[in-house]
């Protein structure tokens, strides 16, 4: 390049040394853009970065909601059949068990007191209601079911001098078990029986206080 084509002024560069060449030689001035371009790269290459990191990781949530994965959604409420059913099994748990419960005090199942019952024990049938011959057709009815002692007592006051609204069984020391089963054959509620020191004293075992018709009868 010739001095008169040489665009930059001189300078200690331009100084020759021994042999003739120069001490350094100057540089065009760089552009702008040559300056920004690494840091555009690098800006690009992060955000693309972040967005596969993004999209990755948003891919891994939709499988779950897509699929309709009944364990990703909110558990539905308990139906109505499987709430009255009372039990995995799906049988009723209210169902009757044929013996009384505590809370209803109901009549139990003859057939569950049968076999506790003294079915040679005296029985006295006492109609103090208004329907005449109850007290027969009570005693009758009991024989019919293997109670062999079943007497008749068509009076209408009993002996221990109690007034009575409701048919009712009294029962001796130690007779419970007769009583109850007494008691089921006539369809009165164990709520109904009473212990009874006059029954006790007696030689029945039970007394039935009929008031109205057994419902077992009819």
């Amino acid at each position: 390049m010739t001095k008169s084509g040489y665009p930059y002024p001189p300078d200690e560069f331009d100084v020759a040394v021994p042999g003739g060449a120069p001490v350094g030689v100057h540089r065009a001035p760089r552009s702008g853009w040559s300056s920004a371009w690494p840091f555009l790269l690098v800006a690009v290459v992060c955000a693309a970065v972040a967005w596969g990191g993004i999209t990755l990781l948003s891919g891994d949530g939709e499988p779950a909601e897509a699929s309709g994965d009944p364990s990703s959604s909110a558990s539905a409420p308990a139906s109505p059949s499987a709430s009255a059913s009372g039990d995995a099994s799906g049988e009723p748990s209210g169902e009757p068990s044929g013996e009384p419960s505590a809370e209803t005090g109901g009549p139990a199942d003859p057939a569950a007191l049968k076999a506790g019952a003294d079915l040679t024990a005296q029985v006295a049938v006492y109609n103090v209601g208004q329907e005449a011959g109850l007290a027969g057709e009570t005693a009758e009815y009991l024989m019919g079911q293997d109670v062999a002692g079943a007497a008749l007592r068509e009076e209408p006051q009993t002996p221990d001098g109690a007034t009575y609204t409701e048919n009712t069984i009294l029962y001796g020391a130690d007779r419970a078990d007769t009583a109850a089963y007494t008691a089921a054959l006539l369809g009165i509620p164990e709520a109904n029986m009473v212990e009874s020191a006059a029954v006790s004293s007696s030689p029945e075992a039970v007394w039935v206080v009929v008031v109205t018709r057994p419902s077992t009868m009819g």
